[in-house]
């Protein structure tokens, strides 16, 4: 079975409303085979990285950056998983107030260091959650399970 690890800093109930929609698209029943399992990124380790087939990745936008916390996650996986999962398929969303573009930047520079392959651009969302933001964090989830299982 592989396993599709979701990473996320959840400060709100707009990102618990799109963790959710990421995690049941992560786990829809049009692909079989993946295993979803979901970590704050305070808690997520270097071996939950080395045990994944891909990783969806979710945080606030704070002050023109991703969290502190996911930033912690970064810093304690990078040397680690720098060899190790080279080519790894990844996923982003993020929300907030207004900008997200440096919380964004910094994700997506982060995971090329660590030669991590996007999936699709990221999901980025400012003000309220919308229907339409919650579709695409669950297409974003599916697609990751898409890419690493099988589909039915």
């Amino acid at each position: 079975m592989t396993r599709l690890l979701i990473v996320h800093h959840t400060t709100s109930p707009a990102l618990q409303e799109l963790l959710e929609a990421a995690r049941s698209g992560g786990s829809t029943e049009d692909v079989t085979g993946v295993e979803t399992i979901t970590r704050p990124a305070l808690s997520a380790s270097a071996p939950d990285v080395l045990e994944a087939d891909a990783i969806l990745l979710g945080t606030p936008a704070n002050i023109g950056y991703m969290s502190g916390a996911l930033k912690h996650f970064f810093d304690t996986i990078y040397y680690p998983c720098l060899e190790a999962k080279p080519q790894l398929p990844y996923g982003l969303y993020v929300h907030g107030n207004n900008d997200v573009a440096g919380a964004v930047r910094a994700v997506e520079s982060i995971a090329k260091g660590l030669s991590w392959r996007p999936i699709r651009p990221p999901v980025t969302v400012t003000g309220p959650i919308t229907k339409s933001a919650l579709e695409a964090c669950w297409e974003l989830g599916a697609l990751l399970a898409a890419e690493i299982g099988e589909l039915v």
